[in-house]
């Protein structure tokens, strides 16, 4: 394994896989935002199914070879993009990858990208088309930058001075999205209204516009994210459907058809196989 620079640690996942993967030492300045570093030492190539996730992805690509994005859209090159909650049925394949990935919570994506979240929703998009020369400038500075330590300070740096001004999400919707996580996206609409004070209506007005889903939905992402970590660490589908809380097998084989586009099986089989 090549050896990580002071200041960013590696991960235990690359010394077989080919990846080199660094982590900042300390972490982010910034809550809900986790980031690494990423480099293809072998040559190995990247071919991966985006999956719907509570996070939204940024990725800004260092080594000078886009990555291609196949979605509903058609097949775009792209050097940086963004993957949205629920971004839709799509693929990303690249050779000799080398990148920073940060992940952001619906409450730091909110203050940082500069959109509406809403506007994110079922897509993959080029991070420039957010960021405009911002974007740019960034990247050429995480280029031409020598460590991983310089790499992952600059981009908490970065991050840090947007979000000095960037609008606060509603207390109601971030206490919602957080009940919605520490439920594990058990829980009914209406006790999340009631919760907050709000009407139903209400709450899935202003959630929709400052998370990119409506409640019912992000309550389904949730879930499926707990039940696809289930499923990839062996479990089978009729163990993952009870422990996950859905009322039966039909019901946990149309929400996983909703957001990932396939089977409980199949996606269990594509986990094995990445493995």
């Amino acid at each position: 394994m090549r050896r990580h620079e002071e200041g960013a640690t590696p991960t235990d996942r690359d010394a077989e896989s080919g990846w080199e993967v660094v982590h900042p030492l300390g972490g982010t300045s910034l809550d809900g935002v986790r980031m690494a570093g990423f480099r293809d030492r072998i040559a190995a190539g990247l071919d991966l199914r985006v999956l719907p996730q509570p996070s939204v992805v940024v990725v800004i690509e260092l080594g000078g070879n886009p990555v291609a994005v196949e979605s509903a859209t058609g097949n775009q090159p792209m050097t940086s993009l963004v993957a949205s909650l629920s971004p839709g049925p799509a693929r990303i394949r690249g050779e000799r990858i080398e990148c920073v990935e940060v992940c952001l919570s619906p409450r730091a994506a909110y203050a940082l990208l500069g959109v509406s979240p809403r506007e994110l929703d079922g897509s993959v998009t080029a991070l420039d088309d957010l960021w405009g020369r911002h974007e740019r400038r960034l990247r050429e500075q995480l280029t031409d930058a020598t460590t991983w330590h310089e790499r992952l300070a600059l981009m908490d740096g970065f991050l840090t001075k947007r979000a000095s001004g960037a609008p606060p999400m509603s207390p109601e919707v971030a206490a919602a999205w957080d009940t919605i996580v520490a439920r594990r996206g058990r829980i009914r609409v209406g006790d999340l209204a009631t919760s907050c004070g709000w009407s139903r209506k209400r709450l899935w007005s202003r959630f929709s516009a400052q998370i990119g889903l409506t409640p019912k939905r992000a309550a389904m992402l949730v879930r499926f994210d707990h039940a696809a970590r289930a499923l990839r660490a062996g479990r089978s589908p009729s163990d993952v459907a009870l422990a996950c809380g859905y009322s039966d097998q039909p019901h946990f084989h149309r929400d996983v058809l909703a957001l990932a586009g396939c089977t409980p099986g199949a996606l269990a089989d594509r986990a094995a196989s990445a493995d």
